[in-house]
């Protein structure tokens, strides 16, 4: 894979490793769906993937989405999928489709419109009856592509159905239709995990991991299968991903799968959780950078992260449900899924960490794909060992990087005192000091690098990127507990974070403090420039740089720093006047259960029982890029504008944002907030914060909102 036929970009793939020419190459896709996200802020959006270190832009094309009628496609506003994929060509993004025709993605039916679900076929196999169906999906989605899926162009790759488990018949025949539809990459890709058996070199396997799920029982605990995947390991399929919905549809359990002569890549790293109804998980930003973190040092020749951007459905009524059959109540609207890239538009606290990793694979991507990935003698006695260290090594025999991963959500690990790392290479044994590891470590530190005529024998602070020059700046970010040090020719010298660098023949090192913000970004001819600035940035494919908000951007090239561009402040905010309309009703500890799950309030029940409060919104909010910050507590929320819901949210302790835009708030427009309570005997599973705010009454309250006006995008000078 590739095909001849289908050959693009120098793009070969091997067991180990992507190849772009001579090159490895680590793809980092980032999952955004574009009929989630209103079409005025897809720009906005990709370059802020871009700027984040993502290369490729994953989407789901809903058929739910696009032909609600029979015979009536629709590919106009934010549905518009060839705009779409301009647009990512535009921010310097190749595109990885995932074409269905099922696709899950917590949407109703899995993605299948209802008058598909109800044709009277056996859906997701070769019955001629749906085949029929598939065909005219495929040739209506190639029109509107009109060329833009073939060989050579911003399409990657191209995923077949999803969590499809024993029928790989199935996937090589809608291959077959795609392409004879006119639909076409270099890759073709389905998801393995759940060892689904998958036609032979027909497809590239893609896996999933996350740190944490909603489709687990309520009183089902952290599970061991999302435990795992803070464990160095080669073990790539996750049995329990979407294990409820397989149950639901009849799959039968399958064994493990293998990685059938492809590099381990992933197209489903947990870039955060949704909340179902019945559970509601929040992970903290390190948990999800942990999450990625792991696999880098497990092997991982593709990192594909699912959301990378949250979104809302385009219309009420798309979610999952248990009305339509599925194993969970999702809210109707908010698909915000605490994504890198919030539904708002904001950047999660996960974006900063993440982007240091995507800036590391992109300078050391071309060497790490020719590392294996070797595990150590000593590693944990299972997920239930908190106190050995967990740290993997990809080398390539002569250098490499030891990759520690000491970190996972709820349970924290335990510092590790007396740690005395030992790489033996082919030809050389290397012994890094004795050092704490404290919890909470995610390092990528080199083994017998070699930069410029030196050689880095070992470095206890992380790589992060190579500045090009005369002479070239190895940058690294100092991990928090543990003294920065670096031997270079067999000499050790100490580390100060800061801004000054240090010069060793022809290298210069430049350690950054742990809490720094950096992004780093490529140029013209295989250049780099570090950008340090707490403002947030964004650039495009042609490399204009933009900037909203925060201090000053300070960039380092060529061995020189450099002030791009002076602070703007923070930005304003101002509390939202909020008056109660109507007192909340008594509710009950559940709405029902469809098995152990429980479903979510119908319409007649939520509005019966829920709390009303008015907002006051400035002329301010009309004036700036504004987002209402809500600060409330109860069950389950509803934004409204002149009685329309616009948005809504079940409750896990955190902060709901909107972008005052997004949900076509205007002047004189009447904007409430419904919330329904939360009974003190419910038993939905809300994470540990949440918890403790509960008491013995119910729990209800609007305890603030306000309104942030975001700063407008500038670009900056290339100075």
């Amino acid at each position: 894979m590739p095909t001849a036929a289908e050959a693009a970009h120098a793009l070969t793939v091997t067991d180990r490793a992507l190849r772009r020419g001579d090159a490895a190459w680590i793809p980092i896709s980032g999952e955004i769906h574009f009929s989630r996200v209103p079409r005025h802020r897809w720009r906005e959006r990709l370059r802020q993937l871009t700027a984040n270190g993502v290369t490729v832009a994953s989407s789901y094309v809903l058929w739910l989405h696009h032909v609600a009628e029979r015979g009536h496609p629709r590919f106009d506003g934010n549905l518009d999928v060839a705009a779409f994929i301009d647009e990512c060509a535009d921010a310097g993004l190749q595109v990885a489709l995932r074409i269905g025709p099922w696709a899950h993605a917590e949407a109703r039916n899995g993605g299948f419109p209802d008058w598909v679900q109800r044709t009277p076929v056996a859906h997701r196999t070769d019955d001629p009856g749906y085949l029929a169906l598939v065909r005219e999906w495929f040739a209506q989605l190639a029109e509107a592509l009109d060329g833009r899926a073939r060989p050579g162009g911003p399409v990657l790759a191209i995923q077949l159905e999803n969590e499809l488990y024993d029928r790989p018949d199935h996937l090589r025949t809608l291959k077959r239709l795609a392409q004879e539809a006119g639909i076409a990459a270099p890759l073709w890709t389905a998801t393995a995990w759940g060892g689904a058996e998958l036609p032979d070199g027909e497809v590239f396997p893609l896996w999933g991991g996350y740190a944490d799920g909603f489709w687990v029982d309520p009183d089902d605990g952290w599970q061991p299968n999302f435990r795992a995947h803070f464990l160095p390991s080669h073990q790539w399929d996750d049995p329990g991903v979407g294990i409820d919905v397989r149950r639901a549809q009849g799959f039968g359990s399958t064994a493990s799968a293998g990685l059938a002569g492809f590099p381990p890549a992933t197209c489903e790293l947990g870039g955060g959780m949704a909340a179902a109804y019945h559970r509601r998980p929040v992970l903290a930003a390190r948990d999800i950078a942990a999450l990625a973190h792991v696999k880098i040092g497990n092997g991982s020749a593709w990192q594909g992260y699912y959301m990378y951007a949250g979104g809302v459905n385009p219309g009420p009524g798309l979610q999952e449900s248990h009305d339509t059959g599925y194993p969970n109540d999702l809210p109707q609207l908010g698909y915000d899924f605490h994504a890198p890239i919030a539904q708002s538009g904001d950047l999660a606290a996960s974006a900063g960490l993440l982007r240091m990793q995507h800036a590391f694979l992109d300078a050391f991507g071309p060497l790490l794909g020719d590392m294996s990935s070797t595990l150590p003698d000593t590693r944990p006695d299972g997920v239930d060992d908190r106190t050995t260290l967990r740290w993997a090594l990809r080398s390539d025999g002569a250098s490499g990087f030891v990759v520690v991963s000491h970190h996972q959500p709820y349970s924290q690990l335990a510092d590790v005192p007396e740690v005395r790392l030992r790489v033996e290479l082919d030809e050389a044994t290397v012994d890094f000091p004795a050092m704490t590891v404290p919890a909470g470590t995610l390092a990528r530190w080199p083994v017998r690098l070699p930069l410029g005529d030196a050689i880095v024998d070992w470095a206890t602070a992380s790589a992060l990127t190579v500045i090009p020059g005369r002479r070239p700046t190895l940058v690294l970010v100092e991990d928090a507990g543990i003294p920065a040090r670096i031997s270079i020719d067999g000499v050790t010298h100490p580390l100060t974070p800061g801004r000054k660098t240090r010069v060793f023949g022809s290298l210069a090192v430049l350690t950054l403090p742990h809490d720094a913000q950096p992004w780093v970004q490529p140029c013209a001819g295989g250049q780099r420039r570090l950008l340090l600035s707490s403002a947030e940035l964004a650039w495009d494919g042609t490399g204009c740089l933009f900037a909203r908000g925060g201090d000053g951007i300070e960039a380092y090239e060529a061995g020189e720093w450099r002030m791009l561009r002076a602070g703007r402040g923070a930005d304003p905010v101002e509390e939202l006047a909020a008056q109660p309309l109507r007192e909340p009703g008594i509710v009950p500890p559940d709405y029902g259960l469809r098995g152990r799950r429980h479903s979510a309030p119908t319409a007649a029940r939520f509005e019966s029982l829920a709390g009303v409060w008015t907002l006051s919104i400035p002329a301010a909010a009309f004036e700036a890029d504004a987002v209402i910050d809500i600060d409330w507590a109860g069950d389950v929320a509803q934004l409204r504008v002149n009685d329309r819901i616009v948005d809504d949210r079940f409750w896990d302790g955190t902060r709901w944002s909107v972008a005052v835009r997004e949900v076509g708030i205007g002047p004189g427009d009447r904007v409430t907030v419904h919330i329904l309570p939360l009974s003190p005997d419910a038993t939905t599973w809300l994470p540990a914060a949440a918890h403790r705010q509960r008491g013995p009454a119910q729990l209800v309250e609007l305890r603030g909102a306000t309104l942030r006006r975001r700063g407008a995008w500038e670009q900056v000078p290339a100075g």
